[in-house]
């Protein structure tokens, strides 16, 4: 695992796509019991090197029932970008995650984390990429058939504050999705 993290860390695959420049942003250990795969790393996380190191961060670790140091300890958690570097700024928004990053990484890093139990699917890239034709037409449909891709994923919408309108309108996420996802976090991270 230790050389397959140095060798994302060293990774250029994208460099001429990236206006900073590469910064792979990847955490995970072979004993992590949670992967969240989101889209890609802001321009504040690409600056700290620390995953989810931001507001977005914030409110998924209160979705999570989880500390910060729960949160960043890698037999916990692994956290695993559908892009790893900051892919710069879009009209609304950062960009869409580099397409080379998931096929090039992801299958290497899950096949050394044998104990898996539960995959957190945040946003539509993510979805779209796992869940391939299970995912729904649309983001919110797919979360809201959350259930059918349990035990093995659970979509979300992305935590980020400028998602206030969706949560506004979808208020069943938070009174029927937020407890389900931590009552799992809080078993996977209690058992043995």
């Amino acid at each position: 695992m230790k050389t397959l993290l140095r060798h994302i860390k060293d990774c250029t695959l994208c460099e001429a796509y990236l206006p900073l420049g590469p910064n792979p942003v990847v955490t995970a250990s072979k004993t992590s019991k949670i992967v969240i795969i989101g889209q890609a790393p802001g321009i504040k996380v690409h600056r700290s090197g620390i995953p989810w190191d931001d507001a977005s961060g914030a409110q998924l670790r209160q979705w999570l029932g989880v500390s910060t140091e729960t949160f960043y300890d890698t037999a916990n958690f692994a956290i695993i970008p559908m892009g790893f570097c900051y892919p710069g700024k879009g009209k609304s928004g950062d960009l869409p995650p580099r397409p080379e990053c998931a096929p090039q990484w992801h299958a290497a890093l899950l096949e050394q984390m044998p104990h898996i139990k539960l995959v957190l699917l945040i946003g539509s890239y993510a979805q779209k990429y796992y869940l391939k034709k299970e995912a729904k037409r649309t983001l919110t449909e797919t979360v809201a058939n959350y259930n059918a891709y349990l035990p093995q994923y659970l979509p979300l919408p992305h935590p980020s504050p400028r998602n206030r309108f969706w949560f506004s309108k979808n208020p069943w996420f938070k009174t029927e999705v937020l407890p389900t996802l931590k009552d799992k976090v809080a078993d996977l991270l209690n058992s043995k």
